[in-house]
């Protein structure tokens, strides 16, 4: 079993999850706004990127052992997921950055 492959697919799919679970604290807490769900965001692409370096080493461990760990799907998806929750991560940044920068310049 490749536990690096399965540590992937368990932090990028965490990474994805941060910030609609940010925005869902948001919104079920009086005492939190939807812009304090920004928090989440660098969480997301610290988990997003870790999900792809755990990818890159189940993959390195898959080529030392010529596949009998197992886990290339599972590395994949991870790596998949880890590029997704860093491209989400991104794009909230940039959002939020534009909506400091609209609700300023007033």
């Amino acid at each position: 079993m490749n536990g690096r492959a399965w540590a992937s697919l368990a932090a990028a799919l965490a990474g994805v999850l941060a910030l609609p679970a940010g925005i869902g604290v948001a919104r079920q807490l009086k005492a939190v706004s939807l812009i304090d769900a920004a928090y989440a965001i660098p969480f997301a692409a610290a988990l997003g990127l870790l999900g792809i370096a755990l990818s890159v080493g189940a993959r390195r461990r898959l080529e030392w052992t010529l596949g009998r760990v197992g886990g290339r799907h599972v590395a994949t998806a991870g790596r998949v997921l880890g590029v997704l929750a860093v491209c989400v991560a991104v794009a909230a940044a940039i959002a939020i950055g534009f909506f400091e920068l609209l609700r300023n310049a007033r």
